[in-house]
């Protein structure tokens, strides 16, 4: 009796001790949601080092430093699950865009990586950063002193990140379309068996050094030259290490069952989850086939398959000339698209094709209609007089069609030149976010508004995604719970990547939090003045250090480089 009362006194002191723990931070009082999709509770938050260490009640316990996170929510850092920050981290590693919305992890690779690069490849893509920048000495001051990629595989720009500085975490995908450049170029081909068989060492390497898996982007020259068996056979290697495969698909719009329908024969043939990138269904012809999607993909995912999806919040989607023009014309790469539509004879045809009736090639310009084609950027300082005008609105000062138009301005401004296009339906917007295995990135940049940011004009999905479904869709029309939207947000992309010790606030998980006001989060950006930040959001921390205090970024670059479930090295 005497040895049990002891034990009973020995196990309330040890108890009295864990609650009088001493903690690196604390973040108390608040309403904790975990990530999980359950209710949330009132609580404590614990962080030592990179790692939640504890999460309850922790009234007794002290801290080096104490967030009083009291009438705030408090939950697991937000994924972007498909971001192209990859240029702008460079430029700028805060990340202020995203991070002051809550995102902690920052996920690439939609058919382009930036890695593995051949010679030619660095070449193109150093020519495009230094416009990019503006000048070969801002280029030379961000890659570390000279003008030259100092990174060759996907790892090795990942770890050049990290060494740079960030403050998000960073993970990608290896682009499909990067790994057909790399050993075809920009042909419009099929790869031979030893070209395919390089493709396919390319992606054993990449998967080892911790891709999450293959990205596609088939709506583009070079990637709609790519088949289906092609893409099976290099997301067969994926899957031989534990990763997914995610496409923006072959189409998103006339063709969009059959896209659908392509994505689950690649999960199923090459044995691998898929995912499909934005979720959408452009043109208002096609907004009925949402009902159809859904039936696919649940179908799927009762047979066993693992069919997941993202979306951004908006009923414009963002991308180039490239989508209005037939994939032929610009086989080759820039140069060649550009001098082909020099030719009359060229030109004529390609006008023909950009306004025929047809479902070979995805014309989103067919879509949203030339008034419904918002010009966002350009490379050429003489033509940015154009940024916010509609392409019907210069086609009709120049005089001209809005497909001449849009060839013009695709060779004067030496890029594809970016657009906004209004596509989609509200309705299935919000039908979407409502879907259990949908979760959210923003298809863009992480930018924040000053030079050369500002230098054009952008999506307001690239400052206001995240802060717009807690915002509009969970606080205003109450679409889903906030609990609901958290998940989504949080364990399950982490969960959809293979991801462990990420997405939920738990014992062990590394500590990427977001303290953020439900009552106030809103997003700030609109298609007229899209640099503008969200707001709401409080605090952030990632891997354990504060990243964000009281609604100001500190300076702190504590991101890593997370790996996919390939991963063969150590750490994280």
């Amino acid at each position: 009796m005497i040895r049990r009362m002891l034990s009973i006194a020995t196990l309330i002191a040890a108890a009295a001790c864990a609650d009088a723990a001493n903690y690196d931070v604390l973040i108390s009082g608040g309403t904790v949601y975990d990530g999980s999709g359950a209710a949330p509770f009132v609580g404590d938050v614990a962080i030592n080092g990179d790692r939640v260490v504890a999460v309850g009640d922790l009234s007794a316990a002290t801290a080096e430093s104490v967030v009083d996170a009291t009438g705030l929510a408090v939950s697991p850092g937000f994924v972007n699950m498909l971001s192209w920050a990859t240029e702008s981290l460079i430029v700028d590693g805060r990340s202020q865009g995203d991070l002051r919305q809550g995102v902690t992890l920052e996920v690439f690779g939609e058919g382009n990586s930036l890695g593995p690069m051949n010679v030619a490849m660095k070449e193109e893509w150093l020519e495009t950063f230094v416009d990019y920048v503006g000048s070969e000495q801002r280029a030379a001051e961000l890659l570390g002193g000279a003008v030259e990629v100092p990174w060759t595989t996907l790892s090795d720009y990942l770890e050049f990140l990290e060494t740079k500085g960030i403050s998000t975490n960073v993970a990608s995908f290896l682009g499909a379309t990067t790994t057909r450049i790399h050993e075809l170029g920009y042909a419009d081909r099929a790869p031979n068996e030893e070209e395919l068989e390089r493709m396919r060492q390319l992606v054993h390497t990449a998967m080892r050094e911790g891709a999450m898996g293959i990205g596609s982007s088939l709506i583009y020259a070079p990637a709609f030259y790519a088949k289906t068996d092609e893409l099976v056979a290099i997301s067969s290697v994926a899957a031989e290490y534990g990763g997914m495969y995610i496409s923006h698909m072959r189409s998103e719009g006339n063709r969009l069952l059959e896209a659908v329908e392509e994505l689950i024969g690649i999960s199923r043939a090459a044995g691998l989850p898929a995912e499909i990138y934005h979720l959408k269904q452009g043109g208002e012809q096609n907004w009925d086939k949402l009902d159809q999607v859904i039936e696919m993909v649940e179908a799927a995912r009762a047979e066993g398959l693992r069919i997941t999806a993202d979306m951004y919040n908006y009923i414009a989607g963002s991308t180039g000339l490239d989508a209005a023009m037939p994939p032929w014309v610009q086989e080759g790469g820039y140069d060649a698209w550009a001098e082909r539509l020099r030719d009359p004879s060229v030109r004529a045809r390609v006008a023909a094709e950009m306004v025929a009736q047809q479902d070979d090639w995805e014309n989103l310009m067919q879509g949203a209609t030339p008034e419904g084609s918002l010009l966002v950027e350009f490379r050429n300082p003489n033509l940015r007089g154009y940024i916010g005008r509609t392409l019907a609105d210069v086609a009709a000062e120049r005089g001209t069609s809005a497909q001449k138009t849009a060839m013009d301005l695709v060779v004067e401004d030496g890029s594809r030149v970016q657009v906004v296009y209004f596509l989609m339906s509200e309705d299935n917007v919000k039908r979407q976010i409502a879907l259990p295995w949908v979760s959210f990135d923003s298809d863009a940049g992480s930018m924040a508004p000053e030079p050369p940011f500002t230098d054009g004009s952008t999506h307001p999905r690239a400052y206001g995604n995240f802060a717009r479904l807690l915002g509009k869709y969970v606080r205003e029309e109450g679409v889903i719970p906030l609990e609901e939207a958290i998940r989504k947000l949080t364990s399950l992309p982490t969960t959809n990547l293979s991801i462990s010790d990420r997405g939920m606030l738990a014992e062990g998980y590394y500590a990427d939090v977001v303290v953020f006001d439900p009552a106030t989060i809103i997003d700030h950006a609109t298609f007229e003045d899209p640099h503008q930040y969200s707001t709401g959001v409080v605090h952030v921390f990632v891997n354990g250090g504060q990243v964000l205090r009281d609604g100001e970024h500190t300076g702190a670059t504590p991101g890593r480089v997370v790996r996919g479930p390939g991963w063969t090295g150590g750490g994280p």
